[in-house]
């Protein structure tokens, strides 16, 4: 075997060795892209969070607001009406429309409460949906990376093959330098 053969040897493992290291730095920066995108989707989830707190802050304003209203402008109205037409507010109709005015009012009230708590489901089902979501980034990322390594390595294996078919076809190691 000529000198050659030998540096023609010497480069098939290097080639090897240089696509493992190539492989293993894909492998990393497609760990590190997933990683990356999986925290996007996590800081989604904060952000939900957040909706959620203003979402029943608003609802706690608008209960406290629509009961004064009610309050003031509804009932008082029934009362004001009744009065300046010179009725008994104590008994009879008067009391009979405030107290429907209450029960309307109460089952208004049921109504936003449950569809405040319809929109916090929601809001709770998109967070573990994002939650999901992120994992499942990170497990795509690990396994493109764990094909790029598996790739790398192959390379590798194909390279030492390929360099002892060589000294096994030189006739072995000691022939490469006579």
């Amino acid at each position: 075997m000529s000198i050659f053969q030998a540096i023609s040897l010497g480069m098939t493992i290097l080639g090897g060795i240089q696509q493992k290291n190539s492989a293993n730095a894909a492998a990393r920066r497609a760990q590190e892209a997933a990683d990356f995108n999986a925290n996007l989707i996590e800081r989604d989830i904060d952000l939900l969070g957040r909706q959620r707190d203003i979402i029943n802050a608003n609802f706690l304003v608008e209960q406290d607001r629509s009961r004064d209203a009610f309050e003031e402008e509804v009932q008082g109205g029934v009362r004001s009406g009744f009065s300046y037409g010179g009725f008994d507010l104590s008994s009879g109709t008067p009391m009979d429309v405030l107290r429907e005015n209450a029960r309307e009012f109460d089952y208004t009230q049921k109504v936003a409460r449950f569809n405040n708590s319809i929109t916090n489901m929601q809001i709770s089902d998109a967070q573990e949906e994002a939650e999901l979501n992120a994992q499942l980034a990170r497990m795509e990322g690990g396994a493109q990376a764990a094909g790029l390594r598996a790739q790398g390595t192959r390379s590798l294996i194909n390279s030492l093959g390929t360099a002892s078919q060589d000294v096994y076809a030189a006739g072995g190691v000691g022939e490469i330098f006579r």
